[in-house]
């Protein structure tokens, strides 16, 4: 692969203290916060404010916000369903300092539900043994924390936003991979007057707040904007990608057809938390005897459960049944849904809803301390851009938006204090390369069929294969559509790599071949680390963690 993005040099220059590349709920907070302490932040997103994967956020955001519930019970909880890959020093920040964090969401303007007498609305989705889920608007939480986030960053000043921005490559001090730290990003900006096409900002530090991976894969929860970008960013600069196979599929995302790619619509955990089921063709309820929370087992294990029956009917989708909720509670406890099903013809209230396991959340990226650090210095990360050890082999629902709000909080209260001097970027060395945007469909084909929730040696080898031959085919120019390509190819590549070496079934990560847990062999990281284009992964092993010490 490229050891740098071909672009065009530099057009404009530009400065700030700190640059947050994303602007969902882990990029807004930071900057939010940093703005404190810095002189100037600037917030770099590709899209509008509002385009990332925060908005789509359906269930809600956990804590132990209730008067029986501890953070010690949501520590159990996010272990278990991490199937023994978290690290338990992360869990314990995120459960003890959630609640606060929450509550500050709150006094910044974020409106959640609640109930009659005026308590906080808590509800309960899978893996939680307790109703822990702050939501807002019944089912348009995201929206509404992205909102009151938008708002709080157009009052301040001090914090300056470019939009429509692709972040191309990191600027650095010295060699990638030996000690080069953070000088600058390039970026590509698309109508911002005369910013206008590729320019470099100089920088002290640079938070990375880019989202996931999800169009790695044909079928996708995930907005067209999750390419890949920032983890293919840390990569190149010399940092460590960790756990990059532990990839969530969320087992009920409505099925629209064979044909149907891209971005798919949700059906939020939390209908199953209200009492929905899952059924298959002959009205057979899927998760009985499976777990003991049944239809609120753990995501890994809903998915796998859908796709073993779907694998032995032969159907390409099963059911969730919800008709007994009633038409009054599903307008107001799950409008945004309800409106979506109906737009595709399903009417939830009458109907079964079809669903279909689809690529819904990477708990893997650039691995970082507790302090959100990287590998590189003064580079940062946060959200589902950062692997801080908090979701394992299997993100617990609804904490990812609580991991972006907790670790965005600890990157600014330690970085202001670390910040690096002004530095030029050095002449940079590594290869420069470019992959078509036109292999896109075709990359996205292989990752759903070799490498999608039902995994082999034999799909996975298929899957190196043809990556491999995708690498061949380059771009004639470079434009958004080849920089996010090679971006998604860069990152599936390393994916299909550490899915093959680890040769057993762990949370999200299921292989076929390997169909049993193997603390003996497995328990740990696959790192991922690259040196001008050429891409190393290494075994990191430590203790399994099921439970707190």
């Amino acid at each position: 692969m490229p050891g740098r993005l071909t672009a065009p040099d530099p057009g404009w220059t530009t400065r700030a203290d700190v640059v947050v590349i994303g602007s969902g709920i882990a990029g807004l907070t930071a900057a939010l916060r940093l703005r404190e302490h810095v002189d100037r932040v600037l917030v770099v997103t590709k899209d509008v404010l509002a385009a990332g994967s925060t908005q789509w956020a359906q269930g809600g955001i956990a804590a132990a916000l209730g008067p029986e519930d501890t953070p010690a019970e949501h520590e159990l909880d996010t272990l278990v369903a991490g199937a023994g890959a978290c690290d338990a020093d992360a869990v314990r920040v995120l459960v003890t300092e959630g609640p606060e964090a929450v509550h500050e969401l709150i006094a910044l303007g974020a409106q959640f539900d609640h109930s009659p007498d005026g308590a906080l609305s808590l509800t309960r989705e899978g893996g939680h043994h307790r109703d822990r889920i702050a939501h807002a608007g019944g089912d348009a939480t995201g929206a509404e924390i992205q909102r009151a986030l938008i708002a709080a960053v157009e009052a301040a000043p001090e914090i300056e936003v470019i939009q429509h921005a692709l972040a191309v490559d990191l600027l650095l001090d010295g060699p990638a991979g030996e000690g080069g730290g953070i000088a600058g990003v390039t970026l590509h900006v698309m109508g911002e007057g005369q910013r206008d096409g590729v320019g470099a900002v100089h920088c002290r530090a640079v938070v990375l707040a880019s989202g996931g991976l999800g169009q790695v894969f044909s079928q996708t929860t995930n907005p067209a904007v999750s390419t890949g970008d920032g983890m293919a960013i840390a990569l190149r600069a010399g940092a460590t990608l960790r756990d990059l196979e532990f990839v969530q599929f969320h087992p009920t995302v409505m099925y629209l057809g064979p044909d149907s790619v891209g971005q798919q619509p949700l059906i939020s955990e939390a209908v199953r938390g209200e009492g929905a089921f899952l059924v298959d063709f002959e009205g057979r309820r899927i998760m009985e005897g499976v777990h003991e929370l049944a239809d609120l087992a753990p995501r890994d294990v809903v998915a796998k459960a859908i796709m073993r029956r779907m694998t032995e009917t032969g159907h390409p989708h099963m059911w969730l049944d919800a008709r007994h909720l009633g038409g009054a509670f599903w307008e107001r406890r799950f409008p945004t849904i309800l409106a979506t099903a109906r737009s595709h013809d399903i009417d939830p209230v009458t109907e079964l809803i079809p669903v279909a396991p689809a690529c819904h959340y990477a708990s893997g990226g650039a691995a970082t301390d507790l302090w959100g650090r990287t590998d590189v210095p003064g580079l940062y990360a946060t959200g589902e851009a950062a692997c801080s050890g908090v979701h394992g082999a299997n993100r617990l629902a609804s904490n990812s938006l609580l991991e972006g709000l907790v670790f965005s909080r600890r990157i600014a209260s330690v970085l202001p204090d670390e910040l690096r001097p002004w530095a030029e970027p050095t002449t940079d060395e590594r290869t420069p390369g470019l992959v078509s945007g036109a292999v896109r469909p075709e990359l996205q084909e292989v990752m759903s069929a070799r490498a999608g929730v039902l995994r082999s040696a034999d799909g996975l080898g298929d899957a190196a294969g043809h990556l491999e031959k995708l690498t061949g085919v380059p771009a004639d120019t470079p434009d958004v559509a080849s920089w996010e390509t090679t971006n998604l190819l860069t990152i599936a590549g390393a994916l299909v790599e550490a899915a093959a070496l680890r040769e057993e079934t762990r949370g999200s990560h299921w292989r076929e071949d390997f169909p049993e847990r193997d603390d003996a062999r497995w328990a740990g990281h696959f790192d991922v680390r690259m040196r001008d284009g050429e891409t190393t992964i290494a075994f990191a092993p430590s203790p399994a963690t099921d439970g707190p010490a």
